[in-house]
């Protein structure tokens, strides 16, 4: 295996991993920020606040993304066995 075909592999498992992560911390985020302009705006320093609606959300995402997200784990599965069918030959 050569060194190029690591850095390959590694380039596209960090930007798949980055891919299927990003919309779901993306959403919590946003949550994040919303919650904590509300809880400015009226004093309410409630702890499960903040941290109620950001496993709801992340969770509606997943379920929401999971197709997709399982489609690129499949697709970049596929890939690295076809690298290793290469690189055994």
């Amino acid at each position: 295996m050569s060194l190029d075909l690591v850095i390959t592999l590694l380039t596209n498992a960090f930007y798949t991993v980055l891919i299927i992560l990003l919309p779901v911390l993306g959403a919590g985020l946003i949550v994040g920020i919303l919650i904590s302009i509300f809880q400015a705006a009226t004093s309410i320093q409630e702890m499960t606040l903040t941290f109620v609606p950001k496993i709801i959300v992340t969770a509606v995402i997943i379920i929401i993304l999971l197709p997709f997200m399982a489609n690129k784990m499949i697709s970049f599965t596929k890939e690295v066995f076809d690298i290793m069918l290469t690189v055994i030959k």
